[in-house]
């Protein structure tokens, strides 16, 4: 299976926050998401998981009914 290297980017204030990930591993990237909120040594909160999240979900959204198109494209 071909792994597509794909990004999430969060810019808050001076700091830009870029979690890269290979599709197909965003179980693993939520995981990151949530341990790098609970870290208190960084400017990262729960809101900014969220919103990443967020970012995470829609774009799944969309590959989903990119997919979906294809298949009744070639029906």
């Amino acid at each position: 299976m071909n792994c597509e290297q794909k990004q999430l980017i969060l810019n808050k204030g001076h700091e830009k926050f870029i979690f890269r990930y290979d599709s197909g591993s965003e179980d693993e990237l939520l995981d990151a998401l949530m341990e790098q909120a609970s870290n208190k040594q960084i400017d990262f909160d729960w809101f900014d998981a969220a919103v990443l999240s967020f970012k995470l979900t829609r774009s799944l959204i969309v590959q989903a009914e990119h997919l979906l198109s294809e298949k009744t494209s070639t029906a």
